[in-house]
């Protein structure tokens, strides 16, 4: 119901099943070009490959085969979703994070490349420690779709891996990737707020917690403030507030551990005042794809 709100004014779509593949890809771009999108040829080249079932090279290979029916309809659809700012990977339901395809649904975030910083920094910070090859703990608080902790249990094949978020239903999604991606028998999944009730002690401790102020949700892009989860975008009144929250439960363990952990673009310095209150010193920073500090490492030893 919501879609259709949303996608029952948009013009008619020119996509016929009599059409190739070329042309069908040549009318979403101008669709999307004309529509104001940021990145017309790549959403259109993502879409077409995903409801077509094919890769890069076919899709090139194959432009001349007409789409047929049943693919045109669902061409068109998809097309209206995305002039309607819906997500391409909400459209598919799936993303590409790290080299791996993740479920998304719409009870989790829709993971954004910059994110891939958390998993570069914690690699750094396992292998700086002499950690690499051990059979560390890690824990991942707010998990969502799960792309963090079963990333890194995926990288370091002697790691496990505790999961927690408050939502049950994005627990179940990132289960569902865990056990697609071959690590779900080394992560143990907790519908919890924070590490509350998991007791254990971590080797590593990695979020993605929501950090956007509460009064700047409203002048957000529509593909995130209409599409994201609000309890994965809303960080209280500054931002910060899940950030205290992990930070206090950090200082309970009972042996150190290494925090790494997303920040929004000038939230580094506040992000690591927090955590350096309770004891923790700073280990690196990682900047994102557009040069901003997008993670931060620190270590509390207890």
């Amino acid at each position: 119901m919501k879609l259709a709100a949303r996608t029952k004014d948009l013009p008619p779509m020119p996509l016929r099943g009599d059409q190739s593949i070329a042309d069908a890809l040549a009318a979403l771009v101008r669709m999307f070009s004309d529509a104001g999108i940021e990145t017309p040829q790549r959403d259109a080249r993502f879409l077409l490959q995903g409801l077509l079932g094919i890769d890069g090279a076919t899709l090139l290979s194959g432009s001349a085969r007409t789409l047929g029916g049943e693919a045109a309809d669902r061409i068109r659809d998809a097309a209206r979703r995305r002039l309607a700012r819906e997500p391409v990977s909400r459209i598919l339901g799936r993303r590409e994070f790290y080299g791996r395809d993740f479920i998304v649904t719409p009870d989790v975030l829709d993971p954004r490349p910059d994110t891939e910083a958390v998993i570069d920094l914690a690699l750094e910070v396992v292998k700086s420690r002499g950690l690499c090859g051990q059979p560390i703990s890690i824990a991942d608080i707010g998990t969502g779709s799960g792309i963090l902790i079963v990333t890194l249990l995926a990288e370091l094949p002697n790691a496990r891996g505790l999961a927690t978020d408050i939502s049950p239903a994005a627990i179940e999604i990132a289960r569902r990737n865990a056990e697609a991606l071959g690590v779900g028998d080394r992560i143990r999944f907790v519908a919890t707020s924070g590490l509350d009730g998991c007791g254990g002690d971590f080797d590593l401790v990695i979020s993605n917690p929501p950090y956007i102020s509460t009064g700047e949700i409203a002048g957000l892009e529509r593909d995130v403030k209409d599409f994201d989860p609000l309890l994965g975008l809303d960080g209280g009144r500054d931002g910060l507030d899940i950030y205290r929250e992990i930070a206090r439960n950090i200082s309970e363990l009972k042996r150190p551990s290494r925090i790494v952990l997303e920040v929004g673009a000038r939230q580094a310095d506040a992000v690591e005042a927090i955590f350096t209150g309770f004891g923790a010193s700073r280990l690196g920073r990682r900047e994102d794809l557009g040069g901003h500090i997008r993670a931060v490492a620190l270590e509390i030893h207890l």
